[in-house]
């Protein structure tokens, strides 16, 4: 073979950017061997060999490992094949990189202790299923073995939050905030309390579901008092109660009188926990929906002024608002 056509060990790690040291423990492993070997007993490679050793580079510039290198050499491998898994690879990695950065961003924001971050690191590098366990779980003690509204719970099982491969830092707070909410046994115990308002409603022939029509109806008709800056107790409100009672009655099938109103008082002081509004607030942030409003003041309103009609009524000697059930 003409010597002067093969590149030596020296040479070839001239071209390549490699070290000596590297090329000869590659030409010792077989996986560039040398081409030939002149009188004197030193490694040459052809160009073939160059191609090789570029390849090799890329590969584990590339941190794939060295029996994958070899099968890909081998032809026992695609490059596509190797590319693909470990371009998969490289998208776990991403994700947790992103993750701790989001972790790290938020730690230094909400200036937390050692102990809050080390928990916040666990938790965002939980798997998905992992993630949910914690709602589950959360749903599965609060409604377990109560006949409560079913569609509620199908609700909170099918608006699972899910932080993102991209999570920011107020997504990773919002989980962290979730996760501790929804462990909390006062807020467990509230929404226990709840479920079995609910169940004993069920029993009474409540069948009617979540009632989103009504809710609305209420959250428009109220908002637009709030707006207006009518009281609760003035005659104006008396009209919007009197609307709204109707809708009640139509949708519970219920008499329009004053035991309806003592009983929507009665559903609204179940459902007075901020914390529910929260829950939603904090799915909605990790899952990165429009931020979910709060219903507060509207069902604050609609039961003082509910009340006020009851108290009025109760008064003897006062009138009923004009435009309101005698």
């Amino acid at each position: 073979m003409d010597d002067e056509n093969l590149l030596t060990i020296g040479a070839l790690a001239a071209r390549t950017g490699l070290s000596v040291k590297t090329i000869r423990f590659y030409s010792d492993k077989g996986i560039v061997p040398a081409t030939w070997h002149n009188a004197a007993g030193y490694r040459l490679y052809d160009a073939a060999a160059l191609a090789r050793l570029e390849l090799v580079r890329t590969l584990r510039e590339l941190d794939i490992d060295l029996a994958t290198v070899r099968r890909v050499l081998a032809g026992e491998t695609s490059l596509a094949e190797v590319a693909a898994a470990h371009a998969a690879a490289l998208d776990v990695q991403i994700r947790a990189l992103r993750l701790r950065r989001a972790v790290l961003t938020a730690v230094a924001k909400r200036e937390s202790t050692p102990r809050e971050m080390d928990l916040m690191h666990k938790l965002v590098n939980l798997s998905d299923a992992e993630r949910r366990r914690f709602i589950h779980d959360f749903v599965d003690d609060t409604f377990g073995g109560v006949d409560a509204n079913p569609a509620m719970v199908e609700l909170l099982r099918s608006t699972m939050p899910e932080l993102p491969e991209d999570a920011t830092p107020e997504q990773v707070e919002a989980w962290m905030e979730l996760v501790e909410l929804v462990q909390d046994t006062g807020f467990r115990a509230a929404v226990r309390r709840m479920a079995e308002y609910q169940a004993a409603q069920r029993a009474d022939g409540d069948t009617t579901g979540l009632h989103h029509d009504l809710t609305e109806a209420v959250r428009e008709d109220v908002g637009r008092a709030l707006a207006a800056g009518i009281a609760p107790d003035s005659e104006q409100a008396g009209d919007i109660v009197a609307s709204l009672t109707a809708r009640y009655a139509e949708t519970f099938g219920k008499a329009d009188d004053d035991q309806l109103k003592r009983w929507i008082l009665e559903r609204l002081d179940v459902a007075d926990d901020r914390r529910v509004t929260r829950y939603w607030q904090l799915v909605a942030a990790v899952n990165g929906w429009p931020p979910v409003p709060d219903p507060g003041p509207v069902f604050t309103w609609f039961g003082r002024a509910v009340r006020a009609r009851l108290d009025s009524r109760s008064r003897p000697g006062q009138a009923w608002p004009t435009g309101s059930p005698a």
